[in-house]
């Protein structure tokens, strides 16, 4: 499948926390896991989405940076919007 069909945005994900997972799921009328990482505290992955990849599900407290901004992934953030 052509590679520019999908959208090419990288987004950074970055541990606040020692074992945080970050799972890719899949494409198609089946959603199903099929890649996962485990970050510790500081360590940042850089991805993106792809042909195969439809969804990222991330489980412990991590800040996601995209193009449409810097969000945390633990209930106890507190946003900031002046």
């Amino acid at each position: 499948m052509d590679q520019t069909a999908y959208k090419t945005d990288f987004f950074v994900i970055k541990a606040l926390e020692d074992g945080v997972k970050v799972i890719g799921l899949t494409r198609g009328t089946d959603t199903k896991f099929h890649h996962s990482e485990k970050l510790d505290k500081g360590e940042i992955m850089i991805a993106q989405f792809t042909e195969h990849t439809s969804a990222v599900k991330i489980r412990g407290r991590a800040v996601i940076q995209t193009a449409y901004g810097e969000m945390h992934s633990d209930a106890d953030s507190t946003e900031t919007n002046a």
